[in-house]
């Protein structure tokens, strides 16, 4: 198995105030630094330029440090192009097998029908990549590769993941952006870049899983997340307005391409949209980002409001603009993706809002992608336990199970948690007193910029980040996996409220020692001392992250790549585990029986079928289904078979002897309905070459973690 080891010899190692909410703090800032119009520009663009040179050297100096540990993790230079290959674990070496698939095709045309017209992904069938996968990323890297001068001075490899890697320089810009746009000084996007690099565990795993499709996402969700925050500033030009929905469409629109679970994120935008614009707390033009169904629900819960016919309709018209920005998005997706079912599944389900809608909505159109989906939320939060093997298989991973408290400990050490809460609170005491006056006095709300009156406000632009982080907070909570999806977006609005005027307005007024002057003393001294603490704190610890050289270590899978190269035909059908096969056809472009991308209901239906090498089944039985997708190999793993890393009842061979009615081996406590198994495990019995097992099965490879079988062709 995978290991990484030590290597031998070597040691171990500010920007515009736009936003400013208070009238004598303004006066303060034009104090600054002299009482002239023309001094007062000129202060400005030295601020932004010197704000934006740091968020392009921030951007740039994240993107190396990845870079560099994931060299150094690796030693990505120095180790065999099979060994880079199966650095790529899981879905990630199926995806970049695509590249590779691209880059060696005769042209560039073939390469395209190759994807458009595929049967070596699945076995016995032809099916469109393009349709079913989120792989446009490496359709447009490969042609960039070929047809930009670069062939001599970089391997395609490199271009991969310098891309990636230079796609995070995007994310932590657009990180400091939102948060120099929140608080009105570009400190705070400093403080956010430093949170995001020093929590780097609980916000990015981009130097390990770089193929990762939500590594191609996440940058543009920022962009995205930050022209919304720009876009519901009071007071834009209508230039700046329409640059501003440029920008949310084109995000939108990339995020939504490289990411299979794009929808249920933008889903979840869009009801903390509505959701604002329902409590008034964003002005009602400037409701953005809301799927297809999503408008219709808003358009009729609009005209419940209390609000005179005339105006209803005006609201409705003006909404209808924004709404089509996001619809726009998502139909050209789906029509890159030859109308993927799971997208226009996805606007249904949003039309409804309902899960109990949408399930009947999708059994009347037989569309049953995220029919795993919705077992596994079904059964992880208690509506029922269930036997079935897909919502189990998610049910017992670790990444889909709670946020683990330890997580709090690491974000606590770099004050960011305890950052979060403090402005969490204050801000949602802000946004609740708005929302309770809005609603108890509707025609007092202005469409100036402000969602309240008097001693407590909050800007609109504030009032989405705060709504955005506690939904997806609650997400991140629920299933650890998310996580990544909520702290970066905790850097920002942790780091914007401790330079923000609003947040330290309230405090300070409620003990009654507010001034302009220690209004301005607290919000910078407070960024500017945490940056302090999180220098001397972590620094070192970054320096020896640096300076720690490990090497890639995994022999026996090499050894087993380089066997299929060497003793199989290319036309060879190999079955296994959906984790290793992704490996095996971007090592050998042979063909695989099932793989690691989940979202299709045949081929979890197949995966089970060919996961029964795990399980207490007969020999003949478990050759009959391997034939019947055409496999002539089988690759068997120890560490399967004979896994410990789960605990007992939720290791794989568990869940197959559930989902077939057996009872589970071990200390755990069986259902009076489970029977013991007619057959031993099969993984464990073909080892004993036994005649009922040679008769269909030949051991042709063996190591110390795989098994080859060729299978025989007599029935």
């Amino acid at each position: 198995m995978t290991s990484v080891r030590l290597r031998k010899g070597l040691q171990n190692a500010e920007g515009s105030e736009d936003g400013a909410a208070h009238e004598d703090h303004v006066k303060l800032e034009h104090k600054l630094p002299s009482e002239g119009c023309a001094s007062r520009r000129l202060w400005k663009t030295l601020s932004f330029t010197l704000g934006g040179t740091i968020a392009f050297c921030v951007g740039l100096l994240t993107s190396v440090y990845l870079a560099t540990l994931h060299e150094n993790d690796l030693w990505f230079s120095n180790i065999k192009e099979v060994e880079r290959e199966i650095s790529f674990r899981t879905e990630c070496g199926l995806y970049y097998s695509y590249y590779k698939q691209m880059l060696q095709a005769p042209t560039l045309m073939q390469g395209f029908l190759g994807l458009m017209y595929d049967n070596k992904t699945e076995s016995m069938r032809t099916i469109n990549l393009l349709q079913r996968m989120n792989i446009y990323q490496e359709v447009f890297l490969s042609i960039l590769y070929r047809v930009l001068p670069i062939q001599k001075y970089l391997e395609p490899v490199y271009f991969y993941i310098y891309t990636l890697f230079g796609l995070q320089a995007i994310y932590v810009a657009a990180l400091y952006t939102t948060s120099w746009l929140l608080s009105g000084t570009w400190l705070s996007g400093l403080l956010a870049a430093s949170w995001y690099v020093t929590n780097r565990i609980d916000t990015t795993r981009v130097e390990f899983t770089v193929p990762l499709r939500e590594n191609w996402a996440l940058p543009f969700f920022a962009v995205q997340i930050a022209a919304v925050t720009y876009f519901l500033r009071p007071n834009l030009q209508p230039l700046s307005e329409r640059l501003a929905l440029l920008a949310v469409f084109v995000s939108t629109f990339l995020f939504s391409l490289t990411w299979q679970f794009n929808q249920f994120v933008v889903l979840l935008q869009a009801l903390v949209l509505f959701t604002l614009d329902s409590l008034d707390l964003l002005p009602a033009l400037k409701v953005v980002l809301v799927e297809l169904g999503v408008l219709c629900a808003c358009l009729y819960l609009e005209a419940c409001r209390p609000h005179p016919l005339p105006q209803r309709l005006a609201l409705a018209l003006q909404a209808s603009r924004l709404y089509g920005v996001q619809i726009a998005g998502l139909l050209l997706v789906c029509a890159l993706q030859f109308l993927n079912s799971m997208i226009l599944g996805s606007l249904l389900i949003s039309f409804n809002l309902s899960v109990l809608a949408a399930r009947k909505l999708q059994k009347t159109l037989n569309l049953k992608s995220d029919e795993h989906i919705f077992k596994f939320l079904k059964a992880k939060f208690g509506f029922g336990a269930t036997r079935d093997f897909d919502a189990n298989l998610y049910l017992c991973e670790e990444a889909f199970g709670l946020l683990p408290l330890n997580t709090f400990e690491r974000l606590s050490d770099t004050l960011l948690f305890c950052a979060y809460v403090f402005v969490l609170c204050i801000t949602a005491t802000a946004a609740l007193a708005g929302a309770l006056r809005n609603l108890s006095d509707p025609a007092s709300q202005q469409s100036t910029g402000s969602t309240g009156k008097g001693a407590v406000s909050l800007k609109p632009e504030t009032a989405y980040n705060l709504v955005h982080s506690i939904a997806f907070g609650l997400l991140a909570l629920s299933t650890m996996r998310m996580k990544y999806l909520w702290t970066p977006h905790m850097c920002v609005f942790a780091s914007s409220g401790l330079c923000s005027p609003e947040t330290w307005a309230l405090p300070l007024k409620a003990v009654r020692l507010y001034s302009p002057k220690r209004l301005c003393v607290l919000r910078y001294a407070a960024p500017i001392l945490t940056l302090l603490y999180v220098s001397y704190k972590f620094w070192p610890g970054v320096m020896a992250e640096l300076s720690e050289l490990r090497e890639f270590y995994d022999p026996d899978t090499v050894e087993l790549m380089n066997w299929i190269n060497s003793n199989t035909p290319r036309t060879a059908v190999f079955a296994g585990s959906m984790q290793l096969l992704a490996g095996v056809k971007l090592c050998t472009g042979r063909t695989l029986t099932n793989h690691p991308h989940f979202e299709d209901s045949s081929l979890r239906e197949r995966t089970k079928a060919v996961y029964q090498i795990y399980a207490k089944r007969p020999a003949e039985h478990v050759h009959a289904l391997l034939r019947s997708f055409g496999a002539d190999y089988v690759i068997l793993e120890d560490s399967i078979c004979y896994e410990r890393r789960h605990r007992p009842g939720c290791r794989l061979r568990d869940l197959l002897d559930l989902a077939n009615g057996h009872m589970i081996d071990g200390p755990v406590q069986n259902d009076p309905d489970l029977k013991l198994a007619d057959h031993p495990r099969f993984c464990e019995e073909i080892k004993r070459d036994l005649p009922p097992y040679t008769a269909f099965f030949t051991r042709v490879f063996r190591n110390k973690t795989f098994h080859v079988y060729k299978l025989s062709r007599n029935k």
